[in-house]
């Protein structure tokens, strides 16, 4: 007979802030986790005003309040995976840190979020150091974008060299696995570079959506990567899986007109091929 855990549906936690158009932040993260198959939940970290033109206001939650989010959760379920997007403060970083210290979570995916799509800063100065000594270590996996990666290590990034050279002075960081997304370089091919301590790099390849859908696409990957992680796929697997779904749901979204700016992908297109269980298989 089974036991109760057997029949236990896959968890997924993000903690991040809220977008107030439905695009990004902790409400793309959710519409990701229910579309692959996974229980989500979240812990707030901030209220944003915004909408696909760009934001017009943060208003970071009391670290005690945060804290208690983080608890209530941990508390009462058990988490297969959790996604750290915008933290925007140093306290929260502080938060987040004794959290996944006290809960040792199985997967941690870390999207290191500086700057919105629209261009506005998402991350305060005094946090970018926080976010490297306390986080980095901790992670299973960080995925910056290229201007993040050349932010963290003073690389600029031209090719997929430069790639590889900023994912070693990420290592040196205390990073265990990077993946560096390459959607700013130029050309019909988008390539990402997954990099994993004593391991020989992945390239992941996709064709370029034209499309000016793009609002949230960061957010959305490394929650469809925690979601696949909490199915049981490896990280590999699991990168894999995630840049597929969001590459349909930018297809699926090209043509929809939502917003006068940067429009959301379409979270919900039919991702059915993408939801088998790992452990299933």
């Amino acid at each position: 007979m089974r036991t109760k855990e057997q029949y236990r549906y896959p968890t997924a936690l993000t903690i991040a802030g809220s977008d107030s158009c439905g695009g990004a932040g902790i409400q793309a993260d959710l519409k990701t986790f229910s579309a692959l198959g996974v229980y989500g939940m979240s812990a707030i970290t901030s209220i944003t005003a915004q909408n696909t033109l760009g934001v017009r206001g943060i208003q970071p939650v009391l670290p005690e309040i945060l804290k208690g989010q983080i608890d209530a959760v941990f508390e009462d379920f058990t988490i297969d995976a959790v996604k750290t997007g915008m933290l925007y403060n140093q306290a929260a970083i502080q938060v987040v840190a004794a959290a996944l210290d006290q809960y040792h979570p199985k997967w941690i995916v870390v999207d290191p979020v500086m700057i919105s799509t629209s261009g506005s800063k998402l991350l305060q100065d005094d946090a970018i150091e926080a976010m490297v000594d306390l986080l980095f270590p901790r992670t299973s996996l960080i995925t910056p974008n290229i201007p993040e990666a050349e932010f963290l290590t003073g690389i600029q990034i031209h090719s997929v060299k430069d790639m590889d050279d900023a994912a070693q002075q990420l290592f040196a960081k205390g990073c265990r696995a990077v993946l560096i997304k390459g959607g700013h370089l130029e050309g019909e091919q988008r390539i990402d570079r997954l990099y994993q301590l004593n391991q020989p790099s992945q390239t992941f390849q996709s064709a370029t959506v034209q499309t000016v859908n793009t609002h949230g696409t960061g957010c959305t990957l490394s929650s469809a990567i925690a979601a696949s992680l909490a199915l049981g796929h490896s990280l590999t697997e699991s990168v894999r899986l995630a840049k597929e779904y969001v590459q349909k749901g930018l297809l699926a979204g090209a043509d929809v007109t939502a917003g006068h700016g940067h429009g959301p992908m379409n979270h919900l297109f039919d991702p059915k091929p993408l939801q088998k269980r790992a452990i299933e298989s």
